[in-house]
Order: structure tokens, then sequence, then C-alpha cells
């Protein structure tokens, strides 16, 4: 892998992670483009995922201090806020669903639904379903606090979030807009649930990467990295900001125009 298709790599992840257009679906794409040969494939996607979560660590350090003062608390039997009480079991609720239906099928899922054309497909769908998230937007009462219930709905939608063309932080926003969440707190709690789950995918990859006993190739692997580290503070910013004014149809046109384009592409290929 050269210097150049390292840095476009690690911008493509970093840009769509946190983006409700699929990392996953672009980051195929753009292997498909690139034509990228990757010798050290797993050692790669690690270090994007690990790049990925340590972003969103350092922008939400604060929340996360006062998360784990509360669950030391608990733990101590001592008396905490309850807003932060039930912020903090609603993450862990969240989190339940993506683990257990990822352990059991992540594996296969990733093998058989990577063609460019399916990606096309699921990127179609998840633009509808951000239609009818941003309907209920306009029907529903809005709120910024998250229920328990809420939560493991949004943990389940987020089991969706496997396939490639299903954006994580996108299915799970429009998960809580559809539930009366507002659109920043939708957000907010998408990016904390970003946490364990993309945590928890590049331990489980870092794992298979000592068993393997695969290299690294260092410096395109550094470079794309510190690329999508980034890539996706300036990212996660900005797109907070970008709610607090707008809706998610920008994002809709873009989806539905890339997945017309693939087919296209495909079909003249």
């Amino acid at each position: 892998m050269s210097i150049s298709e390292a840095v476009i790599l690690g911008l493509v992840q970093g840009i769509t992670e946190f983006l409700p257009v699929s990392s996953s679906g672009h980051l195929v794409l753009a292997r498909t483009v690139l034509e990228t040969d990757i010798a050290y494939g797993l050692a790669f996607d690690t270090a994007l995922h690990l790049a990925t979560v340590l972003a969103v660590i350092v922008y939400f350090w604060g929340d996360l201090y006062i998360l784990g003062q509360t669950a030391l608390r608990k733990l101590g039997r001592l008396p905490v806020n309850a807003t932060d009480e039930r912020l903090l079991y609603a993450l862990i609720l969240a989190t339940i669903p993506g683990v257990v239906v990822g352990i059991l099928i992540e594996s296969h899922i990733s093998a058989a639904f990577h063609a460019p054309l399916l990606v096309a497909g699921f990127l179609f769908l998840a633009a509808l379903f951000f239609m009818f998230a941003e309907y209920r937007q306009l029907t529903l009462p809005k709120t910024t606090a998250i229920t328990l219930r809420s939560a493991i709905i949004i943990g389940c939608f987020q089991v969706l979030a496997l396939l490639p063309g299903i954006s994580r932080s996108g299915i799970t926003i429009g998960a809580g807009m559809m539930l009366g969440l507002s659109r920043t707190a939708a957000a907010r709690f998408s990016f904390l649930m970003a946490i364990p789950i993309t945590f928890g995918v590049g331990a489980k990859q870092t794992l298979a990467l000592i068993q393997s006993g695969e290299g690294v190739a260092l410096v395109p692997t550094l470079v794309a990295s510190a690329i999508a580290f980034v890539s996706a503070l300036v990212v996660i910013h900005f797109f907070l900001q970008f709610l607090r004014r707008y809706t998610l149809w920008p994002f809709i046109w873009y989806i539905i125009v890339l997945s017309i384009f693939i087919v296209l592409a495909h079909w003249f290929a």
C-alpha cells in the first residue's frame, strides 16, 4: 500500500465513521476504486478502528469522566445525579444487542455482504429510513432525555450497522429521532454508544491479529491512523454543530445519488 492510498483510506474512515453515510460501505467502495492490494488488511483495519474510537474518547472526555465518576459512586453506594445515572444505564443497555449479535454473526456478514451492488442497496434503504426519521421529527414532541426503553430500541437498531452501507451513527441517530429525541441529543447518544462498540471491534481485531501472526505495514498504517483520528475529531465537532441548525436531508440526497452512481458504474463497467 502506498502512502497516498493510506491517506485516502484514513480520510474515508475518519470522515465517514461518524456521519450517517456508512464508513464500512465507503471503505469497500474506496478499496474497489483504488484496487488497493492490502497485504496487512487486518492490522490496517484494526488501527483505523482504534484511531476513530480514540477520537470520540478525546472529544467526549468530559462526559466520560462524569459517567466514570457516576459508576464509581454507584459501586460505593454513594448518591449520584439521576440524569447521569440514567445515561450510564442507557449506554450499557444500548450496547448489549450489538455485542451479542456481533459476536454471533459478524464474520458471516463480513464474508457475504461486501459486494458494491449490495452496498448500494443498503445505502438506498438507509436513505429511506432517514426520510422516515425526519418525518417523525416533524410529528413528535422533542426531548433530550434518553429513557432505558429508548436505549434498548436504539441498541437493536445498531445491529443493522453490521451491514455495509448501513451507517452505525446514522441508524442510531435516526432511531433516536424516531423515538422523539432531538437531532443533537440523538447524535450525542450515538457518539457515546460508539465508544464501547468500536473499541470492542478494535479489541476483537487485535486479538485476531495476534493469533494470525500477521505483520504490520508500519508507515502506511500510522499515516492512515493519524489522518483518521484528526479527521474524525473535526467531523464530530462540525456534525454536532450542523445538526443544531439543519436536518439530515443533505446526507439523504448524498447517499441516494451515491447508490445510483454505484449501480450505474457497475452496469457500465
